[in-house]
């Protein structure tokens, strides 16, 4: 499948045993990738677009030296950035069932000895050039992708907001407009519009052997809500979940214990677990987006809950 096919082409989780039951929650993957990008030097700026102008050309090529790293690494896609006489290249993989982090590196590792090799009027800068972009707050990564693309979604009737979340549908999209959208648009959010992604991903990535630090782009998405004729449409979507069922981390027996008891230990087709994860921890981010929302909507609600739950102790506001 070519590359710029892939955001829109990939299948729902591999069937529709990965969504939820009618009425429940439906997640979907619609992308998957790791990226490490690489700095290199030229001696002018001529010289950096010829080499530009010449990796672009063979692919084919860097794919059979990263097949030699890795039975599980394939490469995607290749994009440069190039400032004054440095260019930046950002490689683009399938990893599998695996984050991909090392595996990542050290594929790019042996591409940029190749290209260092086939132009000697290059030089070594860095492994790491920032453009992947690794646990930093980027809109490199949205519009590229880092990791597992992922939307969840659920439609609530009006009488399910109103007697288990205590508010309507109206509401928590006025909410949504006002605190997630206009509120993170006048402190300065990027790519960016919700209310606290990081701490259901949080306690994901620990219970289930992540890198934590990854929930630094890992929170950067985007809740989206409508009022329906049946209810309340709500969805949330993370575009750089950083996440793997085997690796670094994973030999933990908690580890272990926890993607056993997810589903997610399967023996299935490679990075078929991964996905599976990675909707599993988006369900759970828009459960917790969900219910803070509606609690903000009802003044004292989440100071008398966070009272209660705690300090042991119900407090009246």
């Amino acid at each position: 499948m070519p590359p710029s096919k892939r955001r829109c082409g990939l299948p729902p989780i591999g069937g529709p045993g990965y969504a939820a039951k009618p009425g429940g929650v439906r997640a979907v993957v619609l992308d998957e990738r790791m990226t490490r990008s690489i700095l290199l030097e030229a001696e002018s700026v001529v010289l950096a677009q010829e080499a530009v102008i010449n990796l672009k050309q063979h692919q084919e090529a860097m794919q059979t030296i990263i097949a030699e790293t890795s039975r599980h690494a394939r490469l995607i896609d290749v994009h440069t950035q190039v400032v004054g006489n440095l260019l930046f290249v950002r490689f683009e993989f399938n990893t599998g069932d695996a984050a991909g982090h090392n595996m990542s590196t050290l594929a790019a590792d042996r591409l940029m000895e190749w290209i260092l090799l086939r132009f000697r009027n290059l030089k070594y800068v860095s492994i790491s050039g920032n453009y992947c972009s690794d646990k930093k707050v980027s809109a490199v990564n949205g519009i590229l992708g880092r990791g597992r693309y992922v939307v969840a979604e659920v439609t609530l009737s009006r009488a399910l907001c109103e007697k288990q979340l205590r508010t309507t549908p109206e509401k928590i999209v006025q909410l949504n407009i006002r605190k997630n959208l206009i509120g993170n648009i006048i402190a300065g959010g990027l790519r960016t519009a919700n209310a606290h992604f990081a701490n259901m991903l949080l306690g994901f990535y620990l219970a289930t052997g992540q890198d934590a630090a990854n929930i630094i782009e890992g929170s950067q998405g985007m809740v989206h809500a409508e009022v329906r004729e049946e209810g309340l449409y709500f969805s949330v979507t993370l575009p750089n979940l950083i996440m793997g069922t085997v690796g670094n981390g994973k030999t933990f027996d908690f580890v272990r214990e926890n993607l056993k008891l997810l589903g997610c230990a399967e023996e299935r087709e490679v990075g078929a677990n991964a996905r599976r994860l990675a909707v599993i921890a988006a369900g759970a981010v828009l459960s917790g987006e969900l219910s803070l929302l509606a609690a903000q909507t009802n003044p004292g609600e989440l100071v008398r809950a966070h009272l209660k739950l705690e300090r042991g102790r119900s407090t009246r506001v």
